[in-house]
């Protein structure tokens, strides 16, 4: 399941909402919603997570939410690590190797660790 996937089922399912009857008003068959929903397919198109937003008649803060959240949704990543230090290459393929063997409390932790690198790099760069 993709950040985006889930969100969007958690939406539906708190308004009680069909997948079929989601599936028809945003016109894609209830196969390829549910397979978004469970990460079997690719980050949505623009336009198809605009017609999300308006089918949950959602503004602002939960808009932009689940325009990050299918920013943030491609099941399949890539990473090109070539020409950037050996060491990403190392954590792009233990990561690889791993993901699946780690908790969701072990994948949250690492997140914020990666945020928190992120910025202390931005502040740094700020200050120089």
């Amino acid at each position: 399941m993709t950040p985006f996937g889930k969100r969007v089922r958690e939406m539906r399912t708190e308004r009680r909402i069909s997948l079929k009857t989601m599936a028809h008003a945003l016109d894609v068959t209830p196969a390829y919603l549910s397979a978004l929903e469970h990460g079997h397919r690719g980050k949505p198109s623009h336009n198809f997570i605009q017609r999300t937003i308006a089918f949950f008649n959602v503004i602002w803060d939960e808009a932009e939410d689940l325009e990050r959240l299918a920013e943030i949704s491609h099941p399949k990543v890539t990473i090109d690590t070539s020409g950037i230090d050996p060491l990403a290459t190392e954590l792009a393929n233990k990561l690889a190797a791993s993901i699946a063997d780690l908790t969701p409390g072990d994948l949250k932790a690492l997140i914020l660790e990666l945020e928190a690198s992120l910025k202390r790099n931005v502040s740094a760069i700020d200050r120089g």
